[in-house]
């Protein structure tokens, strides 16, 4: 674990016991390495804090006498350094996860920790783009770009966002040796979870627009989607993109990479579509998280019913 003044503000059996969990989370979890960052990120900052306030590193046995009152100092420590109740909920959740594995391994108890309750917040629903919205966004794109092929790119990333409902780190991590893109592909998605997702003619065709616009030859082991200057393009890239595009059109700050993907599922629903299958293609594990659609349709057909019957 690399040292931060965090990290030396945590005993060296403290930093061992979270160094041990997170490969365990790693190799027996399967959890990704973006999880992995975040849970030592968290767990660190809550280490270190309970070590300034108790005014000396916290060895494993004073972890384990951590009262309510800790948590309590802890949490609003986090809130005043402008900590969101999402973002405490999250770093919380960690907490509890390396506590609950910490106290099995030590023979402790841990309710002080586990019972602690994680601030409420309002859940925000998923922003899709209307379907004119999303072609036009897309159009916008097209004719943005300062050469043809960074379009090309452009377009090709999007339209796999929104026609195959693939995560942004998910299309920027095919490589060379997934193109001409297959009728089917197989998605390495969150935790390493696979899944099949099938692909639009218009992905293909866009996705082979931009192979035969794009300067830089492709290899199996290289990253299908090129910056400017031949590396593996960047999530940010494509995120100035939209912001671009946007700005353009007059959409929403909710225009983001990532609402071209829940356009893809409110779409689906808007058509028929099941929404355990609309899961599967998703990748999400919980059909609660897909349910979430459903309430973006449901607020969609209200509004309509409010503007459009006689009696409303």
């Amino acid at each position: 674990m690399s040292e931060t003044p965090d990290t030396l503000a945590i005993s060296p059996a403290a930093r061992d016991a979270l160094q041990t969990w997170l490969d365990h989370q790693r190799a027996l979890k399967g959890a990704a390495e973006n999880t992995i960052t975040a849970y030592r990120g968290d767990v660190v900052e809550f280490l270190a804090f309970m070590s300034i306030h108790h005014g000396q590193p916290h060895g494993l046995g004073a972890l384990s006498k951590i009262t309510v009152s800790d948590m309590r100092a802890w949490m609003a420590s986090t809130r005043g350094n402008d900590v969101g109740p999402r973002s405490l909920a999250r770093k919380l959740s960690a907490v509890k996860a390396f506590y609950r594995w910490l106290a099995e391994r030590e023979g402790f108890e841990p309710t002080a920790v586990l019972a602690t309750r994680a601030p409420k917040f309002t859940k925000k629903l998923p922003r899709p783009l209307a379907v004119d919205a999303a072609r036009e966004l897309i159009d916008c794109v097209q004719t943005s770009a300062s050469e043809p092929w960074v379009a090309s790119r452009d377009v090709a990333v999007l339209t796999l966002l929104w026609g195959c409902g693939l995560r942004i780190s998910e299309a920027l991590a095919l490589r060379g040796a997934d193109a001409p893109l297959p009728d089917v592909l197989r998605i390495l998605g969150k935790g390493g979870k696979e899944r099949v997702v099938p692909v639009l003619p218009a992905a293909q065709d866009a996705v082979n627009a931009y192979l035969r616009a794009c300067p830089y030859a492709q290899q199996d082991d290289t990253a299908l989607f090129r910056g400017v200057r031949g590396g593996a393009l960047s999530a940010g890239a494509i995120q100035k993109v939209m912001a671009n595009a946007r700005m353009q059109l007059g959409l929403p700050a909710t225009a983001t990479p990532h609402a071209m993907r829940h356009s893809f599922a409110t779409h689906l629903l808007d058509a028929g579509g099941d929404l355990r299958a609309i899961q599967e293609l998703l990748g999400h594990a919980s059909l609660s998280t897909t349910q979430a659609y459903t309430a973006v349709d449901t607020v969609r057909l209200m509004d309509v019913y409010k503007r459009a019957h006689p009696r409303a």
